[in-house]
């Protein structure tokens, strides 16, 4: 096996393609029972849960079974970890949007994106500070909360906090997110995942 593949494997990376599809049919299926081309905003629930999910399945693709080795190589690695954080953002924000085609204006398959890259950078930077496995903690502890509480919030800052249950085109939702996933990829590429203990 060369070297990508074998890296590859060490970090469950079919598992994750294989679960990245699995959500996008989730989402798709989801989607088509909530009656959204009645009314567009019955898609937050995928527009905000959609990429939250596929954030945690990235997040725990992020695990590095052999830290040590990782530490001693001769070359650097936050190529490879931004090459695979970068793939795999990409991959989810290309496949989700199928889940809301149409009303880009509001709910549709900007508002996926752009959650997609908050959550995955919120995700990246969790896996830095908490390990991969439990980097799904505080994305998922955000959303629900901004899903909870935004609802009769008004006011020019609550596109910047509430920026997963946001439309489409707010400028404040995307400057949130894009800084969340510039952070969370810098901070991973650099460090890599917090060092675990063996799985299982």
């Amino acid at each position: 096996m060369t070297g990508l593949l074998l890296h590859a494997r060490s970090r469950a990376l079919p598992l994750t393609l294989l679960a990245l599809a699995a959500t996008t049919v989730f989402a798709v299926w989801a989607a088509g029972h909530l009656d959204a081309y009645l009314d567009p905003y019955r898609r937050v629930p995928v527009v905000a849960l959609a990429p939250l999910l596929a954030s945690a399945v990235i997040g725990t693709g992020l695990y590095s079974a052999s830290e040590e080795l990782d530490r001693t190589a001769v070359r650097p690695w936050w190529p490879l970890r931004l090459t695979q954080l970068g793939a795999l953002t990409a991959l989810a924000a290309v496949l989700l949007p199928l889940a809301v085609l149409g009303h880009p204006e509001t709910f549709g398959p900007p508002a996926v994106v752009r959650n997609t890259l908050g959550c995955t950078g919120v995700t990246a930077a969790a896996a830095v500070v908490l390990g991969a496995r439990l980097s799904w903690l505080p994305a998922f502890g955000y959303v629900s909360a901004v899903y909870l509480a935004s609802a009769g919030a008004r006011g020019r800052a609550v596109t910047v906090w509430a920026w997963p249950v946001q439309p489409g085109a707010q400028p404040g939702a995307w400057a949130a997110a894009l800084t969340a996933f510039v952070v969370g990829a810098a901070l991973y590429a650099v460090r890599g995942a917090r060092a675990e203990g063996p799985r299982g």
